[in-house]
């Protein structure tokens, strides 16, 4: 069940850590294919170049800095676009891409500051505190944890520890919710509840007896 069980009583979770991307930040799917298209290229080659396995993890374990990573993803595609500054031009098209925030699950997560910390916790590059300050998300969570700042990123277990640390909470007292069914997995194995985030439906269900 991917939704973890709920009793009565007692709160079931002391702290809840919650991912970024797929969950509160919703991409558009065509936004880098279309960027593509737009620059003559086959769909897929500028995530085929950005998010090659080695490059992102540089990234997002702060090896890299955003900005030289993007710089990296530039170089990468200057054979295929003709020219380097046609390559520096796509690579800033797609960085000024924005994501959806869910207001929805913002409310959620707001409410439930009332009663247990929340805390954000992303695989992401160096640029995340800026981008959430740029979404209006910069105040929306009692701390953040970036793979970027901490070198080490989601599966790997002193990710979720080192969140429920700043949380304040033992991990078998957290409910970390991923879109990820990996990342919540990898979560289960320090003790946590884990819920695998597909609706908000589901994220009601799991903290509502935090609510009352």
């Amino acid at each position: 069940m991917d939704s973890p069980a709920m009793g009565m009583g007692t709160p079931p979770y002391d702290a809840v850590l919650c991912d970024f991307d797929g969950v509160v930040n919703l991409w558009d799917p065509d936004g880098s294919t279309a960027l593509d298209r737009s620059w003559g290229l086959a769909e897929g080659t500028l995530a085929a170049v950005a998010f090659e396995a080695g490059l992102l993890e540089a990234a997002v374990t702060g090896h890299l800095s955003d900005e030289q990573w993007r710089r990296r993803v530039a170089d990468g595609l200057a054979p295929m676009c003709g020219s380097a500054g046609r390559a520096r031009d796509l690579v800033a098209a797609w960085s000024a891409l924005t994501g959806r925030v869910d207001t929805e699950v913002v409310a959620l997560l707001a409410a439930l500051r009332g009663t247990v910390p929340v805390v954000l916790v992303s695989n992401a590059t160096t640029r995340l505190e800026t981008y959430l300050a740029a979404v209006g998300l910069a105040e929306a969570f009692d701390a953040v944890v970036s793979s970027a700042r901490i070198g080490v990123a989601k599966p790997d277990p002193r990710v979720f520890t080192t969140a429920a640390g700043r949380a304040g909470a033992e991990p078998r007292r957290c409910l970390f919710v991923d879109d990820s069914l990996g990342n919540v997995t990898a979560a289960r194995t320090v003790g946590m509840a884990g819920l695998h985030y597909r609706n908000i439906g589901q994220l009601r269900e799991a903290v509502a007896p935090l609510l009352g």
